[in-house]
């Protein structure tokens, strides 16, 4: 069944954004609409004053872009009518379990909840307004959820999920370009609809055919490059520590974790979030300081390349991680809290799980002359995913400004001197 054409949505980045009237009214829904008051990239405006886009126009993007994968037809041979309008809705919808600073209020959840934003996603689609929208336009709620988070698990469809939810996704095909866009910081290009158009469906996953490996390289170089120079800035990230510890100093008071319905989670947002902590005791001396741009100051970096013991618990254990904080302040002779440890596998790094950080690959295949796709593994064929695959082991230790000689003093005798061989230049 065809669905009516309402019009056309100008995004800076893809151009016109064609919509249905069906999507049209899901995107005026409350929870899609709440999302112009989340910024994506949270903090990262201290560093680049552009960076001040929401996750309104990035789901418009993603819901766009995997439109343009069902219509790829290697793809859309597989899917129904309904399968393909679905992913776009369910594309649409993948972002609006985000709280507050977006990412940075992510920590939280999983710390007071255990809960992640994908479960708050789920949640929200599956309830309240979204639900009865969902219904009267002929989809499952539960379907549409957990597509939206890459969980719906279809037998023989697995590629569905993994059009919103893999290595080559399309929120990871907006993001990356969008956030440069918007940031300037644009290191690397991007062909979005080569890598579209290269897409194909092998033992029912996603995959890349390797006709397009530069344009996959291409992306995969981005990913870092934008990790480096937007997601893990260090002055973008001393605002998102900033707003991660006010967050915490004030929940028990404000209550950021008790929503007990949808409705109580979507009524914040930055804006609402951002007066009560400026209003709350315990927080507003940190919202002072980012109001004035009094950030954190980063007292100690260093890049690891190598792999040891040490290296491998300093990332991966929170309890090591209050350890090395501890014994840092003693030499510092600082208050324990003082000393601030990041590192990029902390929840409230923006899109840690898409940096190629953990082992991974990416399924790619060549086609015979007879058309047949042969499997290959990504690491063999390109030297470039070989060699950056799991490479950035960044540590920051930050302080406040008066402290700064004594904590990196400290830092530098427990953690050794930084060889100039891991210094890193941006």
């Amino acid at each position: 069944m065809a669905r009516s054409h309402w019009g056309e949505i100008k995004d800076p980045v893809h151009g016109y954004v064609y919509i249905t009237e069906e999507e049209k009214e899901i995107i005026d829904s409350f929870p899609v609409q709440r999302l112009r008051r989340l910024r994506q990239l949270a903090g990262t405006e201290y560093v680049y004053p552009g960076a001040n886009h929401t996750r309104f126009e990035h789901s418009v993007g993603v819901m766009y872009l995997a439109g343009r994968v069902t219509e790829n037809p290697n793809i859309s041979e597989h899917l129904s009518h309904e399968e393909a309008q679905m992913v776009k809705i369910a594309a649409l919808l993948h972002d609006v379990g985000h709280g507050p600073f977006s990412h940075v209020f992510e920590h939280l959840l999983i710390k007071e909840l255990d809960k992640t934003h994908e479960d708050i996603t789920s949640w929200i689609i599956q309830k309240g307004e979204l639900k009865d929208m969902l219904c009267k336009a002929g989809y499952k709620p539960e379907d549409v959820g957990r597509l939206a988070v890459g969980t719906l698990h279809k037998p023989k469809k697995t590629f569905l999920d993994q059009i919103i939810s893999s290595a080559v996704d399309v929120d990871k095909l907006d993001f990356i370009v969008r956030d440069t866009h918007h940031t300037g910081a644009e290191y690397g290009y991007i062909d979005v609809f080569r890598l579209i158009h290269a897409l194909d469906i092998l033992n029912d996953n996603l995959a890349v055919d390797l006709g397009a490996l530069s344009a996959l390289e291409s992306l995969i170089i981005a990913r870092i490059e934008s990790f480096k120079s937007i997601y893990f800035h260090r002055v973008g990230r001393a605002a998102q520590i900033m707003l991660a510890i006010a967050m915490e100093k004030a929940n028990e008071e404000l209550g950021l974790t008790q929503f007990k319905t949808p409705e109580e989670y979507l009524a914040m947002d930055d804006y609402t979030v951002w007066t009560m902590l400026k209003n709350c005791k315990k927080s507003s001396d940190i919202i002072g300081d980012l109001e004035r741009r009094r950030l954190l100051k980063c007292a100690y970096e260093r890049t690891f390349y190598e792999k040891d013991t040490m290296v491998s618990n300093i990332f991966s254990r929170e309890t090591y991680r209050n350890q090395l904080q501890t014994d840092i302040a003693k030499e510092a002779h600082v208050e324990s809290e003082a000393v601030i440890i990041d590192v990029p596998t902390v929840p409230s790094v923006p899109y840690h799980h898409s940096v190629l950080m953990e082992s991974m690959e990416i399924p790619v295949f060549f086609k015979t002359q007879g058309d047949k796709k042969v499997p290959q593994r990504l690491s063999d064929i390109s030297k470039i995913f070989e060699t950056l695959k799991g490479f950035i082991n960044i540590l920051r230790i930050y302080t406040d400004e008066e402290n700064r000689e004594k904590v990196s003093s400290a830092a530098s005798k427990i953690l050794g001197k930084i060889p100039s061989a891991t210094k890193i230049s941006y």
